[in-house]
């Protein structure tokens, strides 16, 4: 008895795959158009090329309305009058100033992982930027010879004779 249910639920599974595949999957014979085309000749005796449609009369409205397409002219006087040629040359563009409200350096980076550049100090002579400490420093005086710097007064000396 349990075989012949399972050949049963077999059959019935088998069968509603065949059902999917006829309705939903398989190509309808609309879908497969004939790789033979025809040749139309319009009203204005040029001939078209085209597939032949299900539909003939969808496929000659289309050809016609490609038809008038080409009677379309442009005027393009309207690019040569001082109106148009006087908004061209304004110039439009918007400058752009940053608010300061811009987010982070790299947005990307993990959160507290930002560099935060540190303002650089304006050195007033004679004191000069120590870019290691990022300080303003007065630098050692340079004595010319035969004088020579006096560390504990910062100052040039003569030295004393032996």
């Amino acid at each position: 008895m349990p075989k012949i249910k399972n050949i049963i639920i077999f059959i019935v599974i088998a069968a509603i795959f065949v059902l999917i595949y006829i309705f939903f999957i398989k190509p309808g014979t609309s879908d497969t158009a004939s790789l033979v085309s025809t040749s139309a000749t319009s009203a204005t005796g040029s001939t078209a090329t085209s597939n032949p449609s299900p539909n003939p009369a969808v496929a000659q409205d289309f050809l016609n309305l490609l038809l008038n397409i080409q009677s379309i002219k442009l005027d393009v006087s309207i690019f040569s009058d001082n109106a148009f040629i006087n908004i061209s040359k304004h110039d439009t563009s918007i400058i752009l100033t940053p608010d300061g409200t811009e987010g982070r350096p790299n947005p990307f980076a993990p959160l507290g992982a930002d560099v935060v550049a540190a303002a650089t100090p304006t050195c007033t002579l004679p004191q000069v930027l120590d870019t290691v400490k990022n300080i303003c420093v007065t630098p050692p005086l340079v004595c010319t010879l035969p004088k020579i710097l006096d560390k504990t007064t910062n100052t040039c000396i003569t030295p004393p004779s032996h």
